[in-house]
């Protein structure tokens, strides 16, 4: 009797070996692997940015009693002052009334992202100090801060963008593929007139007309965004639609959507795996463009592209244009050597270049003829 593949189970889920060896192709890929590794450990990094970089305290006790400002915001009053406003925490003034009768835990970087700095020695943009690290930008704010809240804000857009063309690019993919004929014919017609259309002239005419802000970027982005998931899907669903196990459940009476999920699209998501690391690093540089050109994010947002361009206004603060050159550079080298990566674990010719070494293990240990019953005569 034949054994089952050996099956490992991860936080509850089941890794096939099919799984497996894709998992051991994208490691053999030390490029794709320590970027994935890097990529993740920034972007966690960046997702607390309000831990990291702010101009609140974390915990403050005065007076036998403990504040969280970075929670809550309380008046100057609460701690002594005089205004009835929120406590400025920075202010020389505040910070003796709380250090008299207590103390302060702060962030690492004690600024935020519009936080301005009042002690600049020098005119903004100064250049790195102790204090500000990469140096401030033309209105005084931490350049650190901002690159932080900046790559949070690139990176969320870039997934959420993503994902969701990806579901959008998918599922018309699978509907052309599966069904074909004059389905396939006008979906077509469609998909070449739908991206002849100039997305960067709309921008321009919509922001004279609405204040873009992330949500109606994200939503006139995904009108255009959503084809690049088509192609790949549809010659996956045309080709996986004559599969003799997609017939089988045609002739079995299977409902249209459930041959469609659960026997097409599984095809078609290696290509949309392969995809989807070049799909995020194009979203973070059409928003990175757009805040470059002024019609991205609301303006005094943090953004990468917002750095870029006060870089090319203020030529003679260097460190603008290079923080903004490095960051944007890396991250995008970083996202395309993942997508290197997951290309490599998804490509046939090496996953099907011969068994791994535990499988071939396994499968020794299987072929070997069992002993005979009676012994040695």
């Amino acid at each position: 009797m034949t054994s089952l593949p050996h099956q490992d189970r991860f936080l509850g889920m089941t890794i096939t070996p099919l799984t497996r060896r894709r998992l051991q192709n994208f490691a053999k890929n030390r490029r794709g692997f320590w970027s994935l590794w890097i990529f993740l450990a920034l972007f966690f990094f960046t997702l607390f940015a309000e831990f990291v970089a702010n101009d609140r305290p974390f915990l403050v006790y005065f007076d036998g009693d403990f504040y969280t400002p970075i929670f809550e915001a309380y008046p100057e009053t609460q701690f002594g002052g005089t205004f009835e406003t929120e406590a400025e925490y920075r202010d020389p003034f505040v910070a003796e009334l709380i250090n008299d009768k207590g103390w302060m835990v702060w962030p690492l970087i004690r600024y935020n992202e519009k936080s301005v700095a009042a002690d600049l020695a020098t005119p903004p943009p100064s250049p790195p100090d102790a204090a500000h690290w990469l140096g401030t930008d033309d209105q005084a704010r931490d350049l650190v801060a901002r690159v932080i809240y900046g790559f949070r804000i690139s990176v969320l857009f870039g997934f959420v963008l993503t994902i969701i063309s990806a579901v959008i690019g998918v599922s018309a993919g699978a509907v052309q593929g599966y069904f074909g004929g004059w389905t396939d014919l006008l979906f077509q017609r469609f998909i070449e007139i739908w991206a002849s259309m100039p997305t960067l002239f709309l921008l321009i005419i919509l922001t004279s007309i609405i204040e873009p802000n992330f949500w109606w970027l994200l939503a006139l982005l995904l009108l255009f965004q959503w084809m690049a998931f088509v192609s790949g899907v549809r010659a996956e669903s045309l080709r996986a639609r004559n599969l003799e196990f997609v017939r089988a459940a045609k002739a079995l009476g299977a409902p249209t959507p459930v041959i469609l999920f659960r026997h097409v699209l599984p095809n078609a998501m290696v290509v949309t795996m392969t995809i989807m690391p070049f799909a995020l690093a194009g979203s973070v540089t059409l928003l990175t463009s757009l805040d470059f050109l002024g019609i991205g994010l609301p303006p005094g947002s943090a953004s990468l592209g917002e750095v870029l361009a006060q870089g090319k206004a203020n030529l003679q603060a260097p460190w603008l244009g290079f923080t903004g050159f490095f960051v944007i550079g890396g991250t995008l080298t970083l996202l395309v050597f993942i997508g290197e990566g997951v290309r490599d674990a998804f490509d046939p010719r090496k996953l099907f270049s011969g068994p791994a070494p535990a499988e071939t293990a396994a499968e020794e240990e299987t072929a070997k003829p069992a002993p005979a019953a009676g012994g040695d005569d």
